[in-house]
């Protein structure tokens, strides 16, 4: 089945939609959404992205990441891919947004506009495996950590949206 994302300006307006492929393929600005879900303990839920996928295999990235469909809102979307890629849902709310371009090896490029959703729950995963090839919690600390002694296990857009999470984090503590 064909994916279509929502093309955005740089202020989220819709400008139309395409084949979700062909806007890697173009590096045309799209809608996506990233999703941190902490653990009562305040522990990040990491998930390590499958190996099957087409972009960033193997590497850490948040509790779940994906894309709105056309007609369908950002927070509708963020709860059904929860569910897709997780196997459980919470609640959560968004807390900022960002836009960032990306390159990758294969020819494709991330450029999108990304809307960062955080929550808490104390729900343990069901892994979609075609999506996730596995998930651990960790702490703030172990997460900067391990970022510093090798950013490329972790994603581009996780690595560009974590500082921000953590201040958030820092502020509600």
């Amino acid at each position: 089945m064909e994916e279509f994302v929502i093309l955005v300006d740089e202020n989220d307006l819709e400008t139309g939609s395409m084949e979700k492929m062909q806007a890697h393929r173009e590096a045309v600005l799209h809608r996506a959404f990233s999703v941190f879900i902490f653990n009562p303990d305040g522990k990040l839920m990491l998930q390590q992205r499958a190996f099957s996928k087409y972009h960033s295999p193997g590497l850490w990235t948040n509790t779940c990441c994906s894309h709105p469909r056309p007609g369908e809102t950002t927070p509708d979307a963020a709860h059904r891919r929860m569910v897709e890629e997780m196997g459980f849902d919470c609640e959560f709310q968004e807390v900022f947004s960002f836009v960032y371009k990306a390159a990758f090896d294969n020819d494709l490029t991330e450029h999108e506009y990304d809307h960062v959703f955080i929550g808490t729950s104390g729900s343990l995963p069901v892994l979609n495996t075609e999506e996730a090839a596995a998930y651990r919690f960790a702490s703030i600390p172990e997460i900067r950590k391990e970022m510093t002694a090798d950013p490329d296990k972790f994603t581009i857009w996780f690595r560009i949206a974590f500082d921000r999470v953590e201040k958030y984090m820092n502020s509600v503590a």
